[in-house]
This record gives structure tokens, C-alpha cells and sequence, in this order.
């Protein structure tokens, strides 16, 4: 027998009681005569089985009630108030004996009050499937088989290794540089030139080794015809190792510590992607519950707003690996580079010899690709997915990342600014003849016409003196800080000090309260009722987020009167003046508007928190800017460097680039590149 169906309080309308043992055996022993169903459907027609024995029946107890404490810890479809008083009812007999007949244990009895009584020749109706769980069992199969299944593949594999080779290929970068700074103070002997110049060959291609899942993947994608700067990096090695086989025979020292510095940001590239995609990975595999951010057009005077609806994992696993605008500029540039460093050759080796050439060739590929260009897009990403999994936020790729450009607004509401719990009463002081009941039914009454987080606190406040509520006509919200209405004749005013001052409400000395909710009934002040509002930080960080980013802004659609642009500014030290405080009526209907099922999802959150809805939307500013900015620096710098190597190589001046002078060109354009990508932290 399912036990939803047992307690129905809308079915029974009589009171029975049942002692201890009544109850436990309604729903987990049966007497000698009884039958064992399995399911409802053999309740009324299954086959009669011997009676179980004691240590069967407690051990088929133990079982089902771990199975009901199971299902209770799944969330349920609506959480009832802690302040409820819940009744329970029983309809059909308890084990075989009829609700008449209680047998005497020497204790208390269960008293169950019922309201009406249900037909006992009917079975009770199947209910429907809690939608709130389904959606849970669904997303968690798609969390399972998707996000959680990805991430334990890339946990094994881990990032330690990476790390290891990051290391060993600084210690080489600093090998090569120690080396060639001798020969260039000419502290190398000449029999020892060949042996430098050996050493730091096979110092290159140890590095090569340490990277060769860098090499693997620029060769895998360039015969499946695309162009990265993974490809750009293979072919640099493939022209240092023929100009290290002339340098060999010509006596000169090859730019080795140039492929080593690529290699080592190559693979700080690889960590970065690694460690963010974990990162995005474990946010969602946590999940239980995903909103998803879309921006709906034309919400409020014709700008367009972030809303916020329903996710899906797939809104995550179908884009995030997809590559963005930047990513394939940076690609296509390295093509482009390449072609005029292929052109540089060229023009050496006819001008001069095909040695030259290839010395032209190496040095140009250095030239026109920082070694920063490697983590130029990466490393702001993986700066911005700390703060992200941090609080349970993730984007849909670099297609959510475009989306959540430009201006727009961002609805807030009353739990964003103060969630349940943050609101709390700290004391009532009632004035005048009135009966503090009376006092209390107006106040609730007007309140729960206004709306807002303060309903359920003078609700039941209310409940606690046994008043109730009263209709409300000619309700009016003032906009600042104060709601009015007619109640049973009388005009009744609420809101702060300044609100029933500007009111010509008159205020004894001594009442002053920084929060409260001031009363007053026919123009007399009534009641004092001192509010405590929480700062939550995690409401204190989207605001300040929030108010520091220009293009967006606040709407607020709350309907607690106490939440004005002055009491914000005085609780969360932010500037208010570019929110929006629209009417009454535009709130309510633009509380209403609800994203289209059509709209892309841009990000996903796995909280409720405000901050969690906020950091990707300024984010996604910051790290567009970063990236942005990234390319324009690497690329001027390559431009810069090609344009040298143009001038030396119709020249033929190519012996004043020695290895130090192009390791300390990387390093002087690695300064900026490397600053820009911490613009992804001013979120």
C-alpha cells in the first residue's frame, strides 16, 4: 500500500485513533490471515501466502523503511512551511481491526484528526509521477552519461604530467640561454662550439619529446584540414631541425631556446585547457537543478534582457568544445604567417643561398609568433573558470560568451537581494488605543496585497495573536518606501520614517529605527514593526558586480515597499542611480515574461544565488576583452617581428639575430600579453 495514499486529510472527515503498534503494522506486518501484495494491482486478488515469521517481518521492515527514508531524502515537489501544522488521516483499517477498537498498550495513542470521510469499497487513486522528480532522475542520467563520465576520464588522466613537463621544459629553456649567453661572451672554446651546438640540439629535441602530444595534434589536424597554432608550432620544429643540421656544419648556435619557450607556454596552453575543462566538468556533475541565462530582446523600452529559465546539460556538452571567433582568427593568422615566412625564404635563398634560407625561415617563425600567443586565449579563460566554479556557473562555449555582450538589463527580485531567511523581525512597539490584533490583521493585510519577502513574517505574527486578514481597496504603492489602502473604511499607511513623514504622519521623539516598518491608520502613528535584513555575500558580490559594469541595468521588480534606491545604497554601499525603478504595473508584467523555449542558452548556473547568475554575465565582458585585446598584441608584435626579418633578409644582415637577441624579442612582447590576460579577473 503506498503511503501517500494513506495520509489524505482532503478524503476523511472523521477523527480515529490508533495506538504504536496498529500503525506499524498497517504498514509493515500482516496478521496470520492476511495477504502479502505485491503491488495496488494484487491488492484485491493476490494469493494467500503463510503468515512471515518474526525475524522475516523485521528484516522486510528494516528494508521498506530505509527505502522510505531514501525517498525522503529526494527533494519534494513542494516544501511546506516550517509553521504549518500538518494533520494526517487514515481511511482504511489497521490490520484487520476496525477504528473503534484500540488496544490498551499502557501509553500515549496517535490521535489523527480527519476532515472527511473517504468510501472504503474504493481503492485508492494512483498518483501521477511528482514532475520535480522526473526532471531530477532525468537530469542526473544525463549528468551520469554525459559531464560526470567525461570527468573521471580526464581526472585519471590528471594534470601532474603536464605540470612535470612544464618544469622540465623551463629547466631546458634555461639550459639553452645559459649556453648561448656563454658563446655569445665567447666563453665557449672552439673545440667545444660543436658540442654546444650538439647539446643544444638534442636539448630541442627533448623538449619536442615533452610536447609531443602538442606535435601530435598539430599533424592530426592538419591532415584533417585545419590549421592551428599547434600546426604552426610542428612546423617551426620541423625548420629548426634542418637549420640545427647547417648550424652543425657552419659552426653557429641554433635558436633552440626559442622552440623550448614556445613549447613550455604550448604546454601551459594544454594545462590551461585541461584544468578549466575539469573545472566546468565538476560544476555541472554537482548539479541539481541547472537555470539556464538567455538574453530575450525587447524587454523593457526597447533594450533586450539576461533572463532566466530552464537548462539542459546539452546546452553545455554541445558547444563548449567548439572553437570561438578568436581561436579561429589566431589560426587563420598563423597560416598567414607562415605563408610570409615562407615568402622571406624564399626571397633569401634568392638573393643568396638556400642556407640562409632556412635560417631566414626558423628565425621568422619566432618572430612572427610570440611564445605568450600560445595562452593568449586560454590563460583568461582559465583565470575566469575559478571564479565560475566557485559559484556553480559555467558557459555554453565561446557562443554564450558572444551573447552575453553588449547592453541590457538584469531583472532582480526580492529573493535575489534577500533569499528566505535573510528577513527577520526584531521587535513590535504598538501606539494609540488600538488592539494590537487589530493592528496586526491591517498590517498583514496590506502587506500581502503589496507582496514581497515581508508576507510571511507578519503573516505569521499575525497567526501567533489569532487575528486574520482584511480585504484591501483603493491599494496604492507610493514608490517610495510606502504602500496605502482602505481597510474596512480606514486609510492605513506603511513604510519607513521618511515615507509616513513626507505623509504628515506626526512621530513621537524616540522612535527612530534604522529598519522598520512604520504603521499608521487614519493619519496616527499605530506600530513600529524593527525588520533585520541579512547582507548576504554572495547578494553583496552580485550587486557590487553588477553596479560596476555599465552596460547592464538593474531592473527592479521587487515588492517588498522597504527596498528603495536609498536603503540599497546605505546596505550594499552601491550606486543606485542607474537602476531601474519601474511601476507597479509594468512589474507585473514584466515579472511575467518568460524566455522562449527558441532562445539559446548563453550559461548556466547550478545555485540560486544571485552572484551565480551575475559573474557570468560580467564575465563574459572581461574575457572578451581579454582575448581580444591578447590578439591584437600578439599579432602586432608578429607583424612587427616579420617586418624586420623583411628588412634583414633583403639584406642578408640575418648573423646580427643571434639566438639570445630572438629569445629576448619573445620575452619583450611576452611582458604585455601576458598582463592582458589578467583582465579576466576585474569581474
Amino acid at each position: 500500500m503506498d503511503n501517500q495514499d494513506i495520509f489524505d486529510p482532503e478524503e476523511l472527515d472523521e477523527t480515529q485513533e490508533f495506538d504504536l503498534d496498529a500503525i506499524l503494522n498497517e504498514f509493515h506486518t500482516e496478521p496470520e490471515s492476511s495477504e502479502t501484495p505485491e503491488d495496488d494491482s494484487e491488492m484485491a486478488a493476490g494469493p494467500e501466502e503463510p503468515a512471515e515469521s518474526a525475524g522475516e517481518s523485521d528484516e522486510a521492515f528494516a528494508q521498506e523503511l530505509s527505502q522510505l527514508l531514501g525517498d525522503l531524502d529526494e527533494p519534494a515537489a513542494e516544501e511546506q512551511p516550517l509553521s504549518e501544522t500538518r494533520v494526517f488521516t487514515i481511511s482504511e483499517e489497521v490490520s484487520g481491526s476496525s477504528a473503534s477498537e484500540e488496544p490498551d498498550l499502557g501509553g500515549e495513542t496517535i490521535r489523527f484528526e480527519s476532515a472527511q470521510e473517504a468510501p472504503k469499497s474504493e481503492e485508492p487513486p494512483a498518483q501521477e509521477p511528482i514532475p520535480i522528480r522526473e526532471n531530477l532522475r532525468e537530469l542526473k542520467r544525463k549528468l551520469i552519461a554525459g559531464p560526470e563520465k567525461r570527468y573521471y576520464e580526464l581526472s585519471d588522466q590528471g594534470v601532474f604530467k603536464l605540470q612535470i613537463a612544464i618544469v622540465l621544459n623551463l629547466l631546458i629553456v634555461a639550459f639553452c640561454v645559459g649556453s648561448t649567453t656563454m658563446f655569445s661572451m665567447d666563453m665557449v672554446p672552439e673545440n667545444r662550439l660543436r658540442f654546444v651546438i650538439f647539446t643544444q640540439v638534442l636539448a630541442m629535441l627533448l623538449s619536442a619529446l615533452l610536447g609531443c602530444h602538442q606535435i601530435l595534434d598539430g599533424l592530426g589536424e592538419l591532415f584533417h584540414g585545419r590549421f592551428t597554432i599547434n600546426t604552426f608550432l610542428t612546423i617551426t620544429l620541423i625548420a629548426c631541425c634542418i637549420d640545427a643540421c647547417n648550424c652543425l656544419q657552419e659552426l653557429r648556435v641554433p635558436c633552440c631556446s626559442g622552440f623550448a619557450l614556445q613549447m613550455t607556454f604550448a604546454l601551459f596552453a594544454r594545462y590551461h585547457r585541461r584544468s578549466t575543462e575539469i573545472s566546468q566538468l565538476d560544476t555541472l556533475r554537482k548539479a541539481t537543478r541547472l537555470r539556464g541565462i538567455v538574453k530575450e530582446a525587447d524587454y523593457l523600452d526597447g533594450k533586450p534582457a539576461f533572463l532566466r529559465g530552464e537548462g539542459d546539460v546539452d546546452d553545455f556538452t554541445s558547444t563548449y568544445t567548439k572553437a570561438g571567433t578568436p581561436e579561429k582568427i589566431q589560426s587563420v593568422y598563423c597560416l598567414l604567417s607562415l605563408a610570409v615566412c615562407i615568402g622571406l625564404a624564399v626571397l633569401a635563398g634568392m638573393k643568396f643561398n638556400m642556407s640562409l634560407a632556412f635560417q631566414v625561415f626558423s628565425i621568422s617563425l619566432f618572430a612572427a609568433v610570440p611564445a605568450s600567443f600560445f595562452v593568449a586565449l586560454t590563460r583568461p579563460t582559465a583565470i575566469l573558470e575559478r571564479r565560475l566554479h566557485m559559484v556553480g556557473s559555467v558557459f555554453c562555449g565561446w557562443q554564450g560568451v558572444s551573447g552575453l555582450q553588449g547592453k541590457a538589463c538584469f531583472p532582480l527580485t526580492d529573493e535575489d537581494l534577500f533569499p528566505v531567511g535573510s528577513t527577520k523581525l526584531n521587535g513590535v512597539k504598538f501606539y494609540g488605543d488600538r488592539e494590537p490584533e487589530q493592528i496586526l490583521s491591517y498590517a498583514s493585510s496590506l502587506i500581502s496585497e503589496a507582496g514581497g519577502g515581508l508576507v510571511p513574517l507578519f503573516r505569521n505574527m499575525l497567526k501567533n495573536r489569532g487575528g486574520s486578514e482584511y480585504p484591501v481597496s483603493e491599494f496604492r504603492d507610493y514608490g517610495v518606501g510606502g504602500v496605502g489602502g482602505i481597510i474596512r473604511g480606514e486609510a492605513v499607511l506603511l513604510g519607513s520614517l521618511d515615507f509616513l513623514q513626507s505623509m504628515d504622519v506626526e512621530i513621537p521623539h524616540g522612535t527612530t529605527v534604522a529598519q522598520a516598518v512604520y504603521m499608521a491608520v487614519n493619519g496616527e502613528l499605530c506600530a513600529v514593526v524593527a525588520i533585520s535584513y541579512a547582507k548576504m555575500r554572495s547578494t553583496s558580490a552580485g550587486l557590487t558586480s553588477l553596479s560596476g559594469y555599465r552596460k547592464l541595468q538593474s531592473v527592479m521588480l521587487t515588492k517588498d515597499f522597504m527596498l528603495t534606491g536609498e536603503f540599497l545604497h546605505s546596505k550594499f554601499s552601491i550606486n543606485t542611480r542607474r537602476m531601474i525603478f519601474p511601476d507597479r504595473e509594468t512589474r507585473e508584467i514584466l515579472s511575467k515574461r518568460q524566455p522562449s523555449p527558441d532562445d539559446k542558452v548563453l550559461a548556466l548556473s547550478t545555485r540560486d544565488e544571485l552572484v551565480s547568475l551575475v559573474y557570468p554575465v560580467t564575465g563574459a565582458n572581461a574575457l572578451k576583452h581579454a582575448c581580444n585585446l591578447g590578439l591584437v598584441i600578439h599579432i602586432l608584435g608578429g607583424v612587427v617581428g616579420m617586418l624586420i626579418m623583411f628588412a634583414l633578409a633583403f639584406q642578408g644582415s640575418v648573423e646580427i639575430l643571434t639566438p639570445t637577441r630572438v629569445l629576448l624579442y619573445q620575452l619583450v612582447w611576452m611582458v604585455p600579453g601576458l598582463l592582458v590576460t589578467e583582465w579576466a579577473r576585474t569581474v
